[in-house]
């Protein structure tokens, strides 16, 4: 399956929020238009249950208590709405699933039901290589749904965001121009962990692209009350130093530095106690990468390419899961790789660096397909 044309669009400094979103959602209006429509556990679970009385208080609870923390993004939010054209409730319900889906009754879902957002990730800081590589798997239906949006706020600060069509940028990766990165792993919480009405976890993430510094990152993680856990891999590229942090509701996280022993994370909690359901995909991946060599770059981009265990592949082809691209963050060389296609063949489509506090796009050929 071959998705669309990754489209990067540059937008700011905007005059409010608002403007930030209404022109990220006019540009991208028939992305966002053809993911609502096809996106079956929008269409046949949380609009079913957004329209019942006894969503009603747990609906009113997100928004407020979202709005409150994070007027800014609320108001970017409903400008992505109404300039894309759609309703506002679609947009809040998807950048809401996760904190939705575990609230709606077992006998209502469906086979289409909500599966993890199963990223990978490996990641090292040694002597000869600082890398964070991180494969983007997501439901199939996001394939040709997503884009990049290059934004520059008026503070100065500008980042660039890969970003699923209608949803808050970045629930994927991100980079900005104080040289700090981040991907991210969903982690599966048993329902007992979750908090209804809580900070949503796409909120989080968007406030991570204007964190300032490691410690900035980190104070805005801890601030937020969220609802579901989240696995965060915050890249410092000034200090040469990657973070993978796992957090919980209740204001539980767990810090763990990344050094010279090459540290895989997929979709279940490695550090932080929490009790979690147990995924056999995540599982799988965790045990077949720990038998595949991580001494190299090329590794790392073999490791994530890797589809030996044709039931739980590292890398994902449906019918399902899809791996939608995957990022390479290199703290020596300062970029921001995106490979589409299996990443042990390394076929490039952007390459964004990072001097003098500013973002770069280096021009790839991609009829000829640039090659790591």
């Amino acid at each position: 399956m071959e998705g669309k044309l990754l489209e990067m669009f540059e937008v700011g400094p905007c005059e409010d929020d608002y403007q930030l979103g209404f022109l990220i959602g006019q540009r991208f209006c028939n992305q966002i238009r053809s993911r609502l429509a096809g996106d079956l556990i929008l269409q046949n679970q949380l609009l079913p249950f957004a329209r019942t009385q006894h969503a009603q208080p747990l609906l009113k609870a997100l928004s407020e208590t979202n709005q409150k923390k994070f007027p800014r993004y609320w108001a970017e939010l409903l400008g992505t709405a109404d300039g894309s054209g759609v309703p506002v409730l679609d947009i809040l319900l998807v950048n809401f699933r996760k904190e939705i889906l575990p609230f709606i009754s077992k006998t209502t879902m469906n086979s289409n039901a909500d599966t993890t957002d199963d990223c990978s990730d490996v990641l090292i800081v040694s002597d000869s290589m600082a890398v964070a590589a991180h494969n983007e798997d997501a439901n199939v239906a996001l394939v040709g749904h997503t884009y990049l949006i290059k934004g520059k706020l008026s503070n100065g600060l500008s980042f660039i965001a890969y970003t699923y069509a209608g949803e808050l940028p970045s629930c994927a990766f991100g980079l900005n121009s104080q040289g700090l990165a981040f991907t991210l792993n969903s982690v599966p919480p048993v329902e007992d962990e979750i908090v209804p009405a809580g900070i949503g976890r796409n909120f989080v993430s968007r406030d991570l692209l204007e964190a300032t510094s490691t410690a900035d990152a980190l104070a805005r993680i801890r601030s937020s009350e969220v609802s579901v856990g989240h696995s965060y891999n915050l890249i410092d590229i000034q200090k040469r130093m990657i973070l993978n942090v796992e957090t919980a509701s209740r204001s539980r996280v767990s810090v763990h530095e990344v050094e010279t022993t090459p540290f895989f994370h997929a979709n279940m909690y490695l550090h932080l106690q929490v009790q979690q359901v147990h995924d056999e995909n995540s599982i799988s991946r965790q045990k077949r990468a720990a038998v595949l060599p991580q001494g190299s770059k090329t590794d790392f981009l073999s490791l994530l390419g890797d589809t030996e265990d044709t039931k739980y592949p590292i890398y994902m082809t449906g019918p399902t899961l899809y791996t939608l691209c995957t990022a390479v963050i290199d703290l020596d060389e300062r970029t921001l790789t995106i490979i589409e296609g299996n990443p042990k063949y390394g076929k490039v489509s952007h390459v964004f660096s990072m001097s003098s506090n500013e973002l770069n796009l280096k021009l790839v050929n991609r009829a000829e397909g640039t090659h790591l």
